[in-house]
This record gives structure tokens, C-alpha cells and sequence, in this order.
């Protein structure tokens, strides 16, 4: 296999080896995986923050921080199937009729359960991710609001504040992204030269081994492209989110005055 030096290597090479439409490899399954896990976690966060800040009142400083937690768990559990469905066709190409054959065998040899493989290190990736980033976008979409002294974020705020939670919440996270990652890449691969897969090592036992192998470099593999991917998502996913949640509500607050 060629090497693959930096971001921008890979990108070269992908698509003079394997084509430009290599890159959208695996997008169906993301499309089908990430309409209903933004619509849960979104709505199961909004809920969650004031359901509890009805109940903590002024005192709720780490609502974001459990609310988050609690809303990507829950969405989390939801869309692992089509998480390690989207993962594993992006990591090699596949045809429809051969992912159907892995994950048919993977479920004959291991059970349904086998389907939520990778579940431990990403709820260990995503709730810590989702804590820290609606704790720090609270935060920091507060700041800019005082600092512009206005009463409600604008568009630009939220987009930068989501920018800046989402690459602190992406770098501390990094190395269970990493451990996830691993995991699910080998599910597959057992079947795929019809060969029996190997038990799973836990996730402590996989960042022990990575380290030795790697150091720390080896558990922040890949940090520039996360960084790359999450950071603009985060900022593009809640700026859009809270505008057309702001829209909507004036929609709704016009219709009720006028008596429609």
C-alpha cells in the first residue's frame, strides 16, 4: 500500500488512484445515519438543558455538561449500526451485495450485538465530546454575545462558537476516536478472508497497546483531518440549527399575535 504522508497526500493519491467519487465512498449510509442522530441529539439536548435548568435554576452551570452527555448516549445507542455500516465502507470499496455478506456473517458468528461493536469507545468519544462541547459553546457563545452586547447570538456568533468547542472538544477526545476506529476497521476483515475474527481487547487495553506501539503520537493519530472535519461541521451543524430555531419561533410568535 502507498503511504500516506499528510492530509493533503492523501487526498492527491486517493483520487488518482481510486477516483474523485472515492472520497464520497460510504456517503448513503452517513446521509441515512446522520439525519436521525442530529434530529435526536439536537432535540433530546434542547429538552434535556431545560427540563434541568427549570429545575436547577440559576444554579445550573453544568447543565450543558450533563445534558450533552446524556443526549449523545442516547443517540449514540440509536445509530451504532449504521455508524460501524458507514465506517467500514469508507474504510475499504464494497459492494452493496459484500457489506451484506459481512455484516450477515459477523451477526451469524457473533450475534446482533456484533452490530454495536465499537459502541463502548464511541460513547467514550462522543459523550465526553458532547459535554465538553455544549459546555464550551454555552460559554463562549455567552462571552461574544456580552462582548457584542447584544441579547441573542447572531448567526456569525454561534458559527465561531461552534468552531472553538468543537476543535477543543475534537483534540481531547481524539484518542478514543482513534481506539473506535481500529475496532471497527477489524470487524470485517475475519470475514472478508473467511477467517474467524478476533475477541476485541477493551478499550483501556487498546489505548495500552496503541501507546506502546505509537506513543503519543500514535493515540493522536489523524488529529490535523478530525480537526479539519470537525470543526467546520460543529460550526455549520449549530449555526444552522439555531437560526432556523430562531426563524421558527418568530414564525410561531407572529402566527399567535395575528390569531392564525
Amino acid at each position: 500500500p502507498t503511504a500516506l504522508l499528510s492530509p493533503q497526500d492523501a487526498f492527491v493519491k486517493i483520487t488518482r488512484h481510486e477516483g474523485i467519487r472515492s472520497l464520497w465512498s460510504g456517503l448513503p449510509p452517513t446521509l441515512v445515519m446522520a439525519v436521525p442522530a442530529t434530529a435526536i441529539y439536537f432535540t433530546a439536548y434542547d429538552q434535556l438543558r431545560d427540563y434541568l435548568q427549570a429545575r436547577a435554576g440559576s444554579r445550573g452551570h453544568h447543565i450543558p455538561l450533563v445534558a450533552g452527555a446524556l443526549a449523545r448516549m442516547g443517540a449514540v445507542t440509536v445509530i451504532s449500526p449504521l455508524e460501524l455500516i458507514r465506517t467500514k465502507m469508507q474504510s475499504r470499496p464494497l459492494s452493496y451485495r459484500e457489506l451484506r455478506v459481512c455484516i450477515r456473517s459477523a451477526v451469524a458468528q457473533d450475534g446482533w450485538l456484533s452490530l454495536w461493536r465499537g459502541w463502548g469507545p464511541t460513547v467514550l468519544r462522543d459523550v465526553p465530546f458532547s459535554a465538553l462541547y455544549w459546555f464550551n459553546y454555552e460559554l463562549v457563545r455567552a462571552w461574544l454575545c456580552r462582548q457584542a452586547r447584544l441579547d441573542e447570538a447572531t448567526f456569525a456568533i454561534s458559527f465561531v462558537s461552534g468552531a472553538i468547542s468543537g476543535t477543543v472538544a475534537a483534540v481531547l477526545t481524539l484518542p478514543f476516536d482513534v481506539v473506535k476506529t481500529r475496532r471497527q476497521i477489524e470487524l470485517g476483515d475475519g470475514e472478508a478472508l473467511r477467517a474467524p475474527a478476533n475477541k476485541s481487547s477493551s478499550t483501556w487495553l487498546l489505548l495500552q497497546r496503541i501507546w506502546a506501539e505509537s506513543g503519543a503520537r500514535g493515540l493522536f493519530a489523524g488529529f490535523l483531518p478530525r480537526v479539519i472535519k470537525v470543526a467546520p461541521a460543529c460550526a455549520i451543524m449549530i449555526s444552522t440549527y439555531e437560526f432556523g430555531k430562531t426563524f421558527f419561533q418568530k414564525l410561531n410568535q407572529e402566527r399567535q399575535r395575528s390569531g392564525l
